[in-house]
């Protein structure tokens, strides 16, 4: 049987409800102590957390603890540094870019290393920018170092 259960957003004012880890609406506590749950096909009016816990159950509150995978304890990815705990280790051959996101569910991709970027103002020195960022200005890097990027930044500048 599928568990639904209701995720805090604002403590005791705001929550998304989500279904087998799906969202599927989300739950708002009126200034009247009205629950009014919305999703996109309608809109559910409660008058109070009885009538909630009647239609979700007694266990809604309770978000159910998922089994997160194992964080990654090296902070690098393919030999290059990274600003957080990298998830989903990928490495673009193409561009000679090593890859990582900061969530298992994230699709915002950081490039792993040192940078230094080329914007309008000029060479500024960048740790694990978004890969958006890499593919929309010119870029050289990664480097493993701080030490190497400001060398390079320096000779840039020149």
């Amino acid at each position: 049987m599928t568990e639904i259960h209701a995720k805090p957003v604002v403590d005791g004012k705001f929550w998304i409800v989500e279904q087998d880890e799906n969202k599927v609406g989300v739950l708002k506590l009126t200034e009247q102590k009205k629950f009014v749950f919305s999703s996109k096909d309608t809109i559910t009016v409660f008058d109070n957390k009885k009538k909630l816990f009647e239609t979700f159950g007694s266990n809604f509150f309770v978000a159910k603890k998922k089994q997160e995978d194992v964080i990654p304890l090296d902070r690098d990815v393919h030999g290059y540094p990274t600003s957080s705990a990298p998830y989903n280790p990928m490495y673009d051959v193409k561009n000679h870019l090593p890859l990582f996101t900061k969530s298992n569910k994230s699709k915002s991709v950081y490039c792993a290393g040192y940078y230094i970027i080329k914007f309008d103002k000029g060479w500024v020195k960048s740790f694990c920018p978004k890969l958006i960022t890499v593919e929309r200005y010119q870029y050289e890097g990664p480097f493993k170092t701080e030490i190497e990027m400001k060398h390079r930044l320096n000779n840039a500048n020149r």
